[in-house]
């Protein structure tokens, strides 16, 4: 199965998606049935990102592990560190400005006048678990077992990087013994992916099925100038980005836009980061990127560089607060960006992490909390347009850093790659 032809299928199965998620919606006698319907579609949905999620977390290990065993300099890991997080912490800024900015301009919610809501309403939100202890201390894994089975990313990625040390630190045979074995497991775990990769058209249709039998293609009608605006507003933070990859990648960046199209039209359908991790790794590697480069910055990216995420949080906030006639000055705006650039640094593995991040931040300022009900029901429509965003970031990111260590190769011809490639070929680069 070629790559573009995954892509075509994926697109199918979406447009099916919204064709019987429509006929579902409208056919189904309340909104109770409605949920138990969407129910059933989910179940396939629920499959493959549980087929995707058993593959990660042996990925990142095995990826990460040999490539900084391989490397064997702690400085390089540390001045990738450092590389990687200069370009995490600029994007953030970026897409936060970009964010106001668009809200100010096109402003979406001030034709709406909405009275103040009862202070008792309550959005049932876990916002308690955005603080600063509990970040930094849940960065670090009790049990390395713990933090594979619900795949902690940011623990995983802790966990490897001692051991790839530990590795490197054994000279001659001994640690080649334990090095061959993991590089092994990180080919494994890439074929495992491509069979994944398989039902991916099944479950994109899960997904947008059961969102459509729910929300109905009217409530896409009711919130269309919001959603409309917020995608422009996202369509011009890719470009920022584009560009910004431009002035480190040259026209390369464009050839890998084309490679991550499909992982990136997967993140979009399914809502879904985790599902795209694999088929982003995979393609990066196409790219020219090596194992050792990806292992090591994209799993940090994903804990730290939601671009989309981080825009979709200022435009959000600042959407409830014209919603409800409560006018904020260019301080009290940019106090917030400030606020958000902090607290959506503890998201990762929070569930629907942005509305949290905007949930707990309303407060802060005056504006109340249940606002984020406002746009709850939408939540899955806009997901999809932050999650496709924070894959393009991601994978930017990985490719600049590559490119700053003189670690770039040679592309890999993008039309004749198949997505399922014979096992010789798909040998990891170290």
């Amino acid at each position: 199965m070629k790559t573009n032809k995954l892509t075509t299928w994926i697109m199918v199965a979406m447009i099916l998606g919204v064709v019987a998620g429509y006929i579902c919606n409208i056919n189904a006698p309340n909104a109770k049935a409605a949920k138990e319907i969407a129910g059933y579609f989910s179940i396939a949905t629920d499959v493959f990102l549980r087929l995707i999620k058993m593959v990660i977390a042996p990925l990142v290990f095995a990826t990460l592990v040999g490539g900084i065993a391989s490397m064997g300099d702690s400085s390089a890991v540390g001045r990738m560190g450092v590389k990687a997080m200069g370009w995490f912490i600029s994007a953030s800024v970026v897409s936060l400005l970009l964010g106001m900015l668009f809200v100010n301009i096109l402003q979406p919610g001030y034709a709406l006048n909405l009275p103040l809501p009862d202070i008792a309403a309550t959005t049932n939100l876990q916002t308690s678990t955005l603080n600063l202890k509990d970040f930094v201390t849940h960065v670090f894994p009790r049990s390395v077992f713990e933090a594979m089975s619900q795949n902690e990313v940011l623990q995983i990625l802790v966990f490897s990087l001692f051991f790839g040390f530990a590795i490197a630190s054994f000279k001659g045979r001994a640690g080649q013994h334990l090095l061959a074995p993991i590089e092994d497991l990180g080919k494994t775990m890439l074929r495992v992916t491509d069979f994944v990769m398989r039902f991916a058209p099944i479950g994109v249709f899960g997904a947008v099925a059961a969102a459509i039998t729910v929300q109905g293609i009217g409530v896409l009608v009711t919130y269309g100038r919001f959603i409309g605006e917020f995608y422009v507003a996202l369509l011009v933070l890719w470009a920022a980005l584009i560009g910004a990859g431009y002035l480190f990648l040259g026209a390369r960046v464009f050839t890998l836009l084309k490679l991550v199209k499909q992982p990136t039209i997967l993140a979009f359908s399914t809502a879904s980061s985790e599902a795209a991790y694999p088929a982003v790794m995979e393609q990066l590697k196409k790219f020219g990127v090596p194992d050792k480069i990806t292992g090591f910055v994209l799993p940090l990216g994903y804990s730290f560089n939601l671009d989309g995420s981080m825009m979709y949080s200022a435009f959000a906030s600042l959407f409830i607060a014209q919603a409800y006639n409560i006018q904020l000055s260019l301080t009290e705006q940019i106090t917030m960006l400030l606020v958000l650039m902090i607290t959506s640094k503890g998201i990762a593995g929070v569930p629907r992490a942005s509305i949290v991040v905007v949930a707990a931040v309303l407060p802060m300022f005056k504006l109340p909390e249940a606002g984020v009900l406002l746009i709850l029901g939408i939540d899955q429509f806009l997901d999809m347009g932050r999650t496709a965003t924070n894959v393009i970031g991601n994978s930017i990111a990985t490719a600049v850093v590559a490119k700053s260590e003189g670690l770039l190769g040679v592309t890999r011809d993008v039309d004749e790659d198949d997505m399922l490639e014979p096992p010789e070929q798909n040998a990891l680069a170290n």
